[in-house]
């Protein structure tokens, strides 16, 4: 008798494949933050005697490890989504809701900027999805577009539904992207200015995060860019109707 067992490794090699590239991206991008830590403790032992010096030092090494916490905890929640972890069970969500929560997360931060957030949209947009996810996905869209826009300007989030989808677009009149930058940007740690990014603290994970939580509650998301116009990301979600609506509410819609 002979005995043939068939097996399929190729989901196995991707995984490996991917684990490995996201090793070597971690281990790239955590050099900076700890070199520049190690640097300014010894600068801060060599101007004990100084207190402006100090006081400055003692500045940059918070700036340091504030910007090591959001990548190590950005790290986490990617690895976490990768794994198909970390999500709550779905639940019936009013996306105002989740839409407000996000801009009351960055409302402070785009005062000081100079920028205004706004947004609006059609009532009784509803989805199925894990609330906190979902806050976290919007929220780091409206990040992104504070940390690329001139002050000063606005940043507008626009809420529609159909029969089928409820789309949230996120625009702002910041720096905008070239082309080739726009099918790129979704990619782990890429930064379409990295001088810029690594300026204003950006881990170049956010979109990437952005674009798994979307993935995971059934909907994608598109950009529109283009250089010194602008951006626009939108995501879109099945529309999960609320309990008692009825067909005709539905149609009325679409």
């Amino acid at each position: 008798l002979v005995l043939v067992v068939m097996a399929d490794k190729t989901e196995m090699r991707r995984l490996e494949e991917v684990r490995r590239d996201f090793v070597a991206n971690i281990s790239h991008e955590l050099k900076t933050p700890i070199g520049a830590v190690t640097l300014l403790a010894e600068a801060l032992q060599q101007a004990a005697d100084d207190p402006d010096t100090v006081r400055h030092f003692a500045e940059r090494l918070s700036d340091e490890a504030a910007r090591l916490s959001t990548l190590t905890r950005e790290i986490i929640d990617l690895s976490r989504l990768q794994a198909e972890e970390g999500l709550e069970p779905f639940e019936l969500l009013d996306i105002n809701d989740v839409v407000a929560a996000a801009v009351d997360h960055n409302q402070v931060t785009a005062k000081a900027k100079g920028l205004e957030i706004v947004f609006g949209g059609d009532a009784n947009a509803t989805v199925k999805g894990d609330s906190n996810r979902l806050v976290m996905a919007i929220s780091n869209l409206i990040t992104n577009a504070i940390t690329y826009s001139v002050p000063p300007g606005r940043i507008g989030i626009g809420i529609t539904r159909s029969a089928q989808f409820v789309e949230i677009a996120v625009s702002d009149n910041g720096i905008g992207m070239t082309p080739e930058e726009t099918e790129r940007v979704f990619e782990r740690f890429y930064r379409t200015d990295q001088a810029r990014s690594r300026s204003t603290g950006g881990t170049g994970l956010g979109l990437s995060i952005v674009k798994h939580i979307v993935n995971h509650h059934g909907g994608d998301i598109k950009v529109w860019s283009r250089p010194n116009r602008g951006s626009t990301f939108t995501l879109r979600f099945p529309y999960a109707p609320a309990v008692g609506e009825s067909i005709k509410e539905k149609e009325k819609v679409a």
